[in-house]
């Protein structure tokens, strides 16, 4: 049985819930640039990254995106749908491409519902995303684009496992709800200091440091948060452990 422990999420579950779990599990490939449920969707798979990174976005009536959230080796994906309705509230789109594994929904709600410490650790994800969108939420109306940049690309880096990230401008403008006319000056700022390298269509952070420096107060924010929420579920799952 492949090990899928690279995704962070599974491998601080208690072996009795990843027991569970891993026969249902199976390997899959994420495409970059592919909607894996869009709003009003009915859910029926969740997914769990490795190196793949996925953003909850909203669309507005416009045609603009908006990010609210990022999902990668840290999380799951749809995984509130096989407690709920299964419909999408945001749609899903991969970031970065990558592999990871997948289920049905209805065999994880099933399995789900047979471990307390198991939901008890999906719900402490949940509360860690919507935290995350109420941080994005703030630093869309408060933090300038530079900041914003940087921030994103440190939390895009985290979840892929990779300084060089595959990201077009336009991409980048639409994640963080701006113009292109204001991601190229701030991109081309960071690339003047040293802290990335741009060329089309790829970004290489080159000063991980300084590119923490320069982002707003969210990343680290949203890093307390997974580390408070995710690794306390994980100690307690421990300790309760027989």
């Amino acid at each position: 049985m492949p090990s899928y422990t690279s995704n962070l999420l599974l491998a601080v579950m208690m072996p009795r819930d990843l027991e569970l779990l891993s026969p249902i599990l199976r390997p899959v490939e994420l495409k970059q640039q592919a909607v894996l449920y869009d709003i009003g969707d009915k859910i029926g798979t969740v997914y769990f990254p490795s190196d793949a990174v996925v953003s909850m976005v909203v669309s507005l009536s416009t045609g603009e995106m908006v990010e609210a959230a990022m999902v990668g080796r840290d999380g799951v994906v749809g995984a509130l749908a096989a407690l709920d309705g299964k419909v999408s509230l945001t749609r899903a789109i991969v970031q970065v491409g990558g592999s990871g594994a997948a289920c049905d929904v209805d065999a994880f709600k099933r399995v789900v519902l047979q471990s307390p410490t198991l939901l008890s650790l999906l719900l402490s994800h949940e509360q860690t995303v919507y935290a995350q969108a109420q941080q994005s939420a703030a630093c869309n109306i408060t933090h300038d684009v530079h900041a914003r940049l940087s921030r994103w690309l440190l939390r895009a880096r985290d979840l892929s496992g990779s300084d060089i990230l595959p990201f077009t401008q336009e991409f980048l403008a639409e994640m963080l709800g701006v113009r292109r006319t204001s991601v190229s000056p701030a991109a081309h700022d960071l690339q003047r200091v040293g802290l990335i390298k741009y060329t089309r269509g790829k970004i290489q952070i080159v000063d991980l440091e300084g590119l923490k420096a320069t982002s707003c107060e969210c990343y680290e924010t949203v890093r307390g948060h997974y580390d408070h929420l995710i690794g306390k579920n994980a100690r307690s799952a421990k300790l309760a452990e027989p």
